[in-house]
């Protein structure tokens, strides 16, 4: 950087001085010849006109004079403005002009005034010969001006020439300095930098190619020393947790022998389950068939020869068989959400929710029920069945768990989940008898009751069943606490290949006749 700097600066100044010494031969020395010449030819001008005035005696002739005076006062003031700076020249202008004015005031004034004022011819002729010894002085004093010329033209010549020898010498040592320069850094570059460099790359390969034993030395400037040594502390980094890798690839071996120990029982489990659905399908129900069937039988036969109490243990006997067939079948039902004929095809739930609708209308007719809904329901992705079951599950209890002062009002709605973009948003709110907060989520397991059999029938086991199928779905289902007059539930469903056009429902409404 220093190298270039001066050598910028001395360049700077080797130009500038070149073209000092350029702009004054050109532009000041070369013109200031040109203006001698100017003004020595407006003093033979002078001359030749007042010679050919005292000859002719004609005003005519009198021009060239009156001209060579205006030229030469301007040839003269153009000379200062060039050689102002150079004393001699200056001092050869001045000399010439004391020349041309004594020739004027002893030679060219008195002559006119002479010939105007018709002096003879002798008298003429006497200042004329006065006058031609007063410009031969002129001319001598013009040979110094022009010699002094000449020779500053010479030097400004020999000083410009020196300047460009001297710049190109100069400027070659400068270019020389620089290749030295420019090899000296490169030695430099290569001893300091190049070979460090190499020797890093080299390690890293051999560290890269799987040698995480070996060990990156820093070598060379301190910058390349501190790369060396955050790359040898990648490399430690690097090989800590390649160990921590294996050690957990141990580990996860180890889980998956786990697993697949565990996947073998879980098959086999499942295969008991299997087993067991069977049985409870076929097996466990024909006894219970067969219990309920006699103690009808029993009832019918000897009903003349049992009091009240012994029908009623019938009674009690029968009901209890029933109610076994109504478990097992709900079991099984549930135990076969999303194991046996699952279907994943395009659902509308329009339809859907239509045919569970025509399920419940004994229900709904009797209750008086009005239903209202969307006039329009999306299209998902799942199980028709399955689907069918959760509105006939949801719309059911609505009905079955009304208030007893108020006619059953189910409204369902249908929106885009604003926390889950991409899924339905489906509710069923009904005006019942509601659901207390601290059993929202004890109604989804599996058999449980908030009230008793006498108060609502069933088993217990319909939102449960709506959940296992909602979240078989990808969904979530869940009780809206924040609504009061009544029971909200919610479900989610991803969205399938249709969307809700309008937002205005219309009202279905089941009244008795």
């Amino acid at each position: 950087m220093l190298m270039v700097i001066g050598g910028s600066v001395v360049g700077a100044r080797l130009l500038e001085q070149t073209s000092d010494v350029t702009d004054r031969l050109t532009d000041r020395l070369q013109p200031a010849r040109t203006e001698t010449y100017r003004l020595q030819t407006a003093l033979v001008n002078q001359e030749t006109g007042a010679r050919g005035y005292a000859l002719a005696a004609d005003r005519q002739f009198l021009a060239p004079y009156t001209q060579g005076k205006e030229d030469e006062a301007r040839a003269a003031a153009r000379l200062r403005e060039l050689i102002g700076d150079q004393p001699r020249l200056l001092a050869d202008l001045e000399a010439v002009e004391r020349q041309a004015a004594d020739w004027r005031r002893t030679y060219a004034e008195p002559l006119v005034s002479d010939v105007a004022s018709g002096e003879s011819r002798r008298s003429v002729r006497d200042t004329a010969e006065q006058g031609k010894k007063v410009f031969d002085e002129i001319r001598s004093v013009w040979a110094t001006q022009n010699a002094d010329l000449s020779a500053a033209v010479a030097d400004g010549k020999e000083d410009l020439a020196q300047s460009r020898t001297d710049r190109n010498l100069i400027l070659g040592a400068m270019v020389a300095a620089f290749l030295l320069a420019g090899v000296v850094l490169a030695l430099l570059i290569r001893v300091l930098v190049a070979r460090p460099l190499q020797a890093l790359s080299a390690s890293s390969r051999r560290v890269s190619g799987g040698d995480f034993d070996h060990v990156i030395t820093g070598e060379g400037p301190a910058d390349l020393a501190a790369v060396a040594g955050a790359v040898e502390g990648m490399r430690q980094r690097i090989v800590a947790e390649l160990e921590a890798s294996r050690r957990q690839q141990d580990v996860l071996t180890r889980q998956t022998e786990d697993l697949d120990a565990q996947a073998v029982e879980l098959r086999r489990s499942n295969a008991e389950l299997e087993q067991f659905a069977y049985v409870a399908s076929h097996d466990l129900q024909e006894p219970l068939r067969k219990v309920a069937s006699f103690c009808q039988l029993l009832e019918k036969r000897y009903s003349d020869k049992l009091d009240d109490r012994g029908r009623q243990y019938i009674d009690f006997a029968v009901d209890g068989a029933k109610r076994m067939q109504v478990l097992i079948n709900d079991l099984l039902t549930f135990s076969r959400v999303g194991r046996l004929n699952d279907a994943r095809v395009e659902v509308d739930l329009d339809q859907v929710l239509t045919k569970a609708l025509a399920n419940l209308d004994t229900a709904i007719t009797e209750t008086g029920a009005r239903i209202e809904r969307p006039e329009r329901l999306p299209r998902v992705v799942g199980d028709p069945l399955l689907l069918g079951m959760v509105w006939q599950n949801l719309v059911g209890n609505a009905v079955k768990f009304r208030h007893p002062d108020r006619t059953p009002e189910v409204r369902i709605t249908c929106e885009e989940d604003a926390d889950s973009p991409g899924t339905w948003r489906l509710c069923v709110t009904d005006n019942g008898i509601g659901i207390p907060e601290e059993f929202a989520e004890k109604v989804f397991v599996i058999f449980q009751r908030l009230h008793g059999r006498d108060a609502y029938g069933g088993t217990g086991i319909g939102l449960a069943l709506c959940k296992k199928i909602v979240e078989h779905h990808g969904g979530h289902i869940g009780i809206d606490t924040g609504h009061t007059g009544g029971t909200r539930i919610c479900f989610t469903l991803p969205s399938g290949g249709d969307t809700v056009d309008g937002a205005g429902s219309h009202t279905e409404e089941k009244t008795l006749a």
